[in-house]
């Protein structure tokens, strides 16, 4: 069935916000070649766009003779101001771009143990503001929170989780409260993932499964070009997954047992020490015998999610997986193909440190575009 006039001219304004945003300034005649549509229904297009206040001209193509049709038009970017927050179990760090994702400001505070429910809150929320201000935004149109912990696919609220602390939920909370502004909240590996699937080591990649190796461990899943959470949000859990060579068995309330204990920080830090050199040094310096022994730990948790997803990669991420690298990720690799009869190609993340935020930028600028250029949002996946 035909589209209605109304929904094919939403339909074609989509398109071309789509195309400003991808190639950059764009004159009409290349909005014309763009997207296939007559000169007069481009024209229309434009004044509607420039009208709604999302598209602006910003200069002059040389390529074009002087007059209407050299006329570049661009995105308006600060129709929008936009920010992330990384929230660790130890450190806020924060990011504000405009409506086009370029960064306008950024900031980060550490977050002591000993941090009370309260002070913490207002630590992180004051370093936003700050942040904002620098950026000379009046407002926030759209706040993404990547954070630790499930996130309930029903409610999207970050859930109690033990081992946490508590100011993580408490944080999204006061911000939904104070703001006026759209405040999302993913988990740090999603979104870790999102950013690798988009922009870093899994970019041609439709399947892969992310490992986030760092103070704690998790996976992210993508089949199809998106990120799977499961029935209750909790796929790739790998921390509780049972795997030989740990003290016992995880439980339903701690991961201790679990593929955690065998590649968690501390885990890494105590193998390192039995090499005579911490874990930033021995990753670093690549000793062979502690990435081999590193290595044979990690392709453990990894053949089993291979052996159920057949995933064909694996990005190795959070701290572990960033200072270990390409030499690392060889070696879990050859490890795996040892205990895998399914080829499954690992790679080092291309983002390191700044996965988490950018990924929470990539949410919020989503988010943010399609209310804006009046289309739903799809998500990050289901």
């Amino acid at each position: 069935m035909a589209a209605s006039p109304s929904t094919a001219r939403a339909i074609n304004d989509r398109f071309a916000l789509r195309l400003l945003q991808d190639e950059g300034p764009l004159t009409a005649t290349q909005l014309k070649t763009l997207t296939g549509l007559s000169r007069p229904t481009v024209a229309d297009l434009v004044e509607r766009l420039r009208g709604s206040g999302l598209v602006h001209v910003v200069g002059e193509s040389g390529a074009e003779r002087r007059g209407p049709n050299a006329k570049l038009y661009g995105l308006v970017a600060d129709r929008a101001h936009l920010a992330a927050l990384d929230v660790r179990t130890r450190s806020v760090s924060v990011t504000v771009t405009d409506l086009l994702g370029a960064t306008l400001a950024e900031a980060a505070v550490p977050v002591g143990d000993d941090s009370d429910t309260g002070p913490a809150v207002e630590k992180a929320v004051a370093l936003l503001e700050r942040t904002v201000r620098e950026a000379g935004a009046d407002r926030l149109h759209t706040v993404a929170v990547g954070a630790p912990g499930l996130i309930d696919p029903a409610t999207g609220e970050l859930r109690d989780s033990s081992g946490l602390p508590a100011w993580h939920r408490r944080l999204v909370g006061v911000l939904q409260e104070r703001l006026p502004a759209h405040v999302l909240v993913e988990n740090e590996t999603n979104l870790a993932a999102v950013a690798e699937l988009r922009e870093g080591a899994a970019r041609e990649r439709e399947d892969f499964v992310l490992l986030w190796l760092g103070q704690g461990v998790g996976a992210a899943v993508v089949l199809g070009g998106r990120l799977r959470r499961g029935a209750s949000g909790g796929a790739g859990e790998i921390g509780f997954l049972p795997v030989p060579g740990t003290s016992g068995l995880p439980s339903a309330t701690g991961c201790d047992g679990g593929f955690h204990e065998l590649a968690c920080a501390a885990a890494v830090e105590a193998l390192a020490a039995d090499h005579g050199l911490t874990a930033a040094e021995a990753l670093a310096s690549g000793p062979a015998p502690f990435l081999d022994a590193l290595a044979r730990r990690l392709a453990i948790g990894a053949a089993a999610v291979v052996s159920v997803l057949d995933p064909g990669c694996v990005v190795l991420a959070g701290e572990t997986g960033h200072q270990g690298g390409a030499a690392l990720a060889a070696r879990v690799e050859a490890e795996l193909a040892a205990l895998s009869p399914l080829r499954a190609e690992v790679r080092a993340t291309d983002l390191g440190d700044a996965a988490v935020l950018r990924g929470a930028l990539l949410l919020a600028r989503d988010t943010a575009q399609d209310e804006l250029f009046g289309a739903p949002t799809a998500g990050l996946g289901s």
